[in-house]
């Protein structure tokens, strides 16, 4: 079992999160709301309108979103979706948790201060103008940004 925070379209309530319950793909279990303790540029880019962290750490903000714990089959799922390496890149990340939710267990709940580690898709591979972007601390597809999340196809990135 790995961790993995999402912070984009994977999140509950956004146009990916159904991927995350699909239990022919593997499992996930909702850990945790929680924060990066570094910041992240988090912006919207593409033709699509895709959230994407970039792995520039010490720029833009904290990030909120989800912690999950995934199974083996969920994870390489989620590095197809991810299109990783190419588009994503799987790294560690640090957390703070905001609340604990759902399905964690005592050794994770005592974690010092809230303090954990989980995956992260973050990219390096990126328009040169994309950290000049508007970053964000928290992705909402219905956000008032005003883009407009379109997904890409069955196997598109979040």
């Amino acid at each position: 079992m790995a961790r993995v925070f999402v912070y984009g379209t994977l999140k509950r309530g956004q146009p990916n999160h159904f991927r995350m319950l699909n239990e022919s793909v593997g499992t996930a279990q909702l850990l945790a709301s929680a924060v990066t303790t570094e910041r992240f540029p988090l912006v919207i880019a593409g033709e699509n309108n895709i959230p994407f962290l970039l792995n520039l750490p010490g720029q833009g903000q904290k990030v909120h979103g989800e912690l999950y714990r995934v199974d083996e089959r969920l994870l390489n799922f989620l590095d197809d979706f991810e299109q990783t390496p190419t588009l994503y890149q799987r790294t560690l990340v640090t957390l703070i948790v905001k609340e604990w939710l759902g399905q964690a267990d005592d050794e994770e709940r005592s974690a010092a201060g809230g303090v954990t580690e989980a995956f992260v898709y973050s990219t390096t591979t990126y328009q040169p103008d994309w950290p000049s972007l508007p970053h964000y601390e928290d992705y909402d597809a219905h956000g008032n940004h005003g883009l407009v999340y379109i997904c890409p196809g069955p196997a598109g990135p979040t």
